[in-house]
């Protein structure tokens, strides 16, 4: 399995945020994590990329564990990791391209290397027309999508999407959960969390809901 929570306890200042939670993620699968806004959901996330560590209760993550994992050890976690925010984090003053090489070239991938695969992401987002421009030039689905292509360009084993859709109309959320289903239905693992119902309905997947510091797994009426 690529994630599983055991137990898993967080605080901050002594307020417990999630509480004795225990979930796992398997390869290929779409999870969504719903709940309301402040329930835990972002705080979930931090716990996968090793952002924020348990306070009690174990988190493994590919062959990364909550206990053992070393401060030097975390980035080559978020290498295998593509995570895509709601307020996209873009760099204003690069281009299209230059934001998904980015992620590339910590990596010490040649410039031969990157060129095919920012390349190759930014026409799988549908964005290869784009590539020269600024993400002020963009719309926010056009933006979103920058985020997804370079969530994908390490070729990861899970995407990490927090809120995707949050800060976008109701028709280019479908486009992007669309997207994000595509990429999903090609074999790599996806955990979105939302707080929309209407999107998760039209998702399928696993739903975990988050209620009362709690997780559990729920179904919704259609």
């Amino acid at each position: 399995m690529l994630v599983q929570l055991e137990n898993v306890t967080v605080k901050h200042d002594r307020h417990v945020i999630l509480k004795e939670i225990s979930f796992t993620v398997e390869a290929g699968e779409f999870v969504n994590v719903v709940g309301e806004s402040g329930a835990g959901k972002s705080s979930l996330l931090r716990l996968l990329y090793m952002d924020l560590k348990p306070d009690t209760g174990t988190v493994a993550v590919g062959e990364y564990t909550s206990h053992s994992i070393t401060p030097s050890e975390v980035p080559y976690l978020r290498r295998k990791l593509g995570i895509i925010f709601q307020d996209f984090k873009l760099l204003e003053d690069r281009s299209v391209y230059d934001n998904v090489a980015f992620a590339l070239h910590v990596t010490g991938a040649t410039s031969g290397e990157i060129r095919k695969k920012v390349v190759t992401v930014l026409t799988q987002v549908g964005l290869s027309h784009k590539r020269n421009a600024m993400p002020h030039q963009l719309s926010g689905g056009e933006q979103q999508r920058v985020c997804i292509a370079r969530a994908l360009v390490n070729e990861p084993f899970l995407i990490l999407a927090d809120e995707p859709t949050g800060n976008l109309d109701p028709g280019t959320s479908l486009d992007i959960l669309k997207l994000l289903l595509e990429i999903n239905h090609k074999g790599t693992a996806v955990l979105m969390t939302t707080h929309n119902y209407d999107l998760v309905r039209k998702a399928g997947g696993r739903i975990l809901q988050i209620k009362e510091r709690q997780i559990r797994e729920v179904q919704l009426k259609q």
